[in-house]
């Protein structure tokens, strides 16, 4: 043989040793969550599939029965509600340490978990985000939260919602919603889930099959979804079908009435197989974690007893109960019905590991306490407040501009007259502007006293800028008169839907700020002096002339 064929030859022997020799990459997290079912009572197993709910902010008499459930009902986890950052911390130590299987924390801090607790940031509400044309900020403001979470030992956050508030009049989702543009929603939540699963926390798509066309609040009755099945496919599922390829980790499923998903009168999105599992399963192919929204909440505790409740929502197909109105009914009922067979052993084994394994995913295979040193500092950074006031730079929409009427040039010899409405605060908005120009300040009372020539600046400020309702009557009146005589600014501090009864045909200037914190108003004052640019555009159309991505664009022309 000669010296070329004996060398091929000795390199496919040598190949040939190396792909026998060769292992597949082992599964650890298949390894961990099969170790852990192995060793777990039917009890145990159940247990896993319910979360209670917590708070940080009770006595110690409190503190122990959370720990009685912890260790009688063998819980999955802990959904933790109104408190302290250090005491939820302090808490989360405590129930992990006692529980046999780690537990799954999670949080509903939909903008961030100022939601919840004291002495933490908020971001700006959904909608509020939805004006952005820049979606790399809606991912920093993820990365932000997820930051937070993490740093509290919180494994699921329940955000992003993207139902698509296509109904000005819903009560319960109105500015919890990006918009009323599917691609917008899409585009904002699945920026958002990507800044916040890059840090390791898991986030949760709400609430399926689509809440925002609703006009009843699901917490008190079970609202309708009249739309036929082309509708919902082709708009409120549009949302869920983008976020689920670019994968979401979980989805929570609604309490809502969908006669073209669910043909059994009066059952609940959440208590139904067509939907939970025909639907989002099989034919969306969704493979993460579902969760019910809370079974508490008159949309679905309405429909029976709790035990009821909780065995119908498992026997649909979700994985996770959240907040159960009596979890030791729940699991009776589902462990007699595994007894008996209805419930198999596959279906059980199923959810229970998908749990496992989300634990695995979030670290719980090697969970180590939470340090509470620097936690409230670290929870409350430089960072944090400059990319919250990036947010409203972005956010903030002018539009109506008639004539170029803003900015109002510095040092202009024009008298600007000054009206605030609503039951908000509004020495921010105006200290910002009286360094820059003179302003004189009068009541809605005092409107009499405008003289012809003054620009006439009103600004309407919400204390709860989360509600939509409109404006009272009362007040667009004022607004109306004053404008039909006078050259008028109006500034609105409040959820766009605020402003939609308001008539804007004398109105020469319309600016949307949609929330009245301090940095709203420092940058809404900036805007009219021209110090800071304008780029907002409209997330859900105001009325008939306003409608969606609406917004007129300046930039900074002083410093």
């Amino acid at each position: 043989m000669n010296r070329g064929l004996l060398l091929l030859s000795l390199v496919l022997v040598f190949g040939s040793c190396q792909k026998k020799t060769e292992k597949p990459p082992v599964d650890y997290k298949t390894i961990w969550v099969d170790s852990i079912y192995s060793t777990m009572s039917l009890e145990e197993k159940v247990g896993q599939l319910f979360m209670i709910r917590v708070y940080s902010n009770k006595d110690d008499a409190y503190t122990e029965s959370i720990k009685k459930m912890i260790n009688n009902l063998h819980l999955g986890g802990l959904t933790f509600f109104q408190g302290n950052p250090i005491s939820q911390v302090e808490l989360t130590n405590q129930f992990q340490s006692i529980s046999k299987v780690p537990l799954l924390m999670s949080i509903d801090a939909e903008w961030d978990l100022g939601m919840r607790l004291d002495s933490t940031p908020k971001i700006p509400y959904n909608m509020t985000l939805g004006a952005i044309s820049d979606n790399s900020i809606i991912s920093k403001l993820g990365e932000q939260v997820g930051r937070h979470c993490k740093r509290m030992g919180i494994h699921v956050n329940f955000a992003p919602v993207v139902d698509i508030n296509t109904n000005p009049k819903n009560p319960i989702i109105g500015v919890r919603s990006y918009g009323e543009d599917k691609y917008n929603v899409s585009e904002k939540a699945i920026a958002f889930t990507k800044g916040m699963q890059s840090k390791g926390v898991l986030a949760c798509a709400k609430h399926f099959p689509g809440h925002g066309e609703t006009a009843t609040d699901s917490h008190k009755t079970l609202p309708m979804v009249s739309f036929d099945a082309q509708r919902i496919d082709s708009v409120e599922l549009y949302p869920f079908k983008q976020i689920f390829k670019y994968g979401i980790a979980s989805v929570m499923v609604a309490h809502l009435n969908v006669p073209s998903l669910e043909s059994i009168d009066g059952l609940p999105s959440s208590l139904s197989y067509k939907i939970t599992t025909e639907l989002l399963k099989e034919k969306l192919n969704f493979e993460g974690l579902i969760f019910t929204d809370a079974l508490n909440m008159k949309g679905a505790a309405n429909f029976g007893d709790s035990g009821t409740i909780d065995l119908l929502a498992f026997k649909a197909g979700t994985d996770v109960l959240l907040l159960s109105e009596d979890v030791k009914k729940g699991m009776t009922k589902i462990i007699e019905s595994y007894s008996n067979g209805e419930v198999s052993e596959e279906r059980l084994a199923h959810s229970v590991k998908k749990i496992l394994a989300a634990k695995y995913e979030v670290g719980l295979n090697d969970y180590q306490p939470i340090e509470i040193k620097n936690l409230v500092a670290d929870l409350n950074t430089d960072a944090d407040k400059l990319l919250y006031q990036e947010t409203i730079e972005n956010a903030i929409t002018l539009i109506k501009n008639e004539n170029q009427t803003l900015p109002i040039v510095k040092k202009s010899t024009q008298k600007i007259v000054s009206i605030s409405l609503g039951d908000g605060e509004n020495d921010t908005f105006l200290n910002t502007l009286k360094a820059e120009v003179e302003i004189t300040v009068l009541d809605k009372n005092q409107y009499q006293k405008i003289n012809q020539n003054n620009l006439v600046l009103i600004s309407y400020h919400r204390k709860n800028a989360r509600k939509t309702h409109s404006i009272s009557q009362e007040d667009i009146q004022l607004i109306e008169k004053i404008a039909k005589k006078h050259q008028v600014v109006f500034v609105d501090f409040a959820s766009l839907y605020s402003a939609s009864n308001i008539s804007f045909s004398n109105i020469e200037v319309a600016l949307i700020a949609y929330e009245n914190s301090e940095v709203s108003q420092i940058v809404a004052a900036e805007i009219i002096l021209g110090m800071t640019g304008v780029k907002g555009k409209l997330p859900a159309s105001l009325n008939k002339e306003f409608r969606t991505e609406h917004g007129l664009e300046f930039t900074a022309q002083y410093n």
